[in-house]
């Protein structure tokens, strides 16, 4: 005779061993269940959003607003600056102690240095503007302007340089660049 054949008709092997006894499941457990399974979910998700939105603001101007208004303006000026022919070269360096120093050279369309203007500097990092470091150059000889910078963390930044003349801004432009 064969081990199955032994069994009582309707009994199973774990009744006539007596080995397995469970739980039975009811639907109190299936909701206690599904509402922790849910609840871990949620919670989860709640503080990746948190983390998300906290490291991250989202902003790529401060007034979103006022930019949109002013467009025409803007585009009104880059054609100003591109009828100009300037030539804007810049340079940064970075040192083992994260200072950072940054030389600008001005020359318009003849090669001239372009002497007087207030050059201002801003290293941004791409993902996190909380990192950003603004700077004013300084004149050092007629069309070279240098100024420095500390706490720069190697990495990809945007360097975003403008250059103005009294109230108006003759040049600006932006780049992205890698310090190591």
């Amino acid at each position: 005779m064969r081990p199955y054949e032994k069994l009582r008709a309707g009994g199973t092997a774990a009744h006539e061993s007596g080995g397995i006894t469970g739980r039975q499941l009811t639907g109190r457990t299936v909701l206690v269940s599904l509402l922790a399974f849910f609840g871990v979910v949620i919670g989860v998700n709640g503080v990746m959003i948190a983390l998300a939105i906290g490291t991250m603001p989202g902003l790529e101007s401060e007034k979103p607003y006022h930019a949109g208004v002013n467009y025409n303006a803007e585009i009104e000026t880059a054609r100003a600056q591109t009828a100009r022919h300037w030539t804007m070269t810049s340079h940064v360096d970075r040192d083992a102690r994260g200072r950072a120093s940054v030389r600008v050279e001005a020359r318009d369309a003849d090669g001239a240095a372009v002497g007087g203007l207030t050059v201002a500097v801003r290293l941004m990092r791409p993902a996190d503007q909380r990192g950003d470091r603004a700077m004013s150059l300084g004149e050092r000889e007629p069309g070279t302007y240098l100024g420095e910078a500390a706490d720069v963390v190697p990495g990809v930044w945007d360097l975003e340089l403008e250059a103005a003349r009294a109230p108006e801004r003759l040049f600006r432009s932006r780049n992205r660049i890698i310090l190591e």
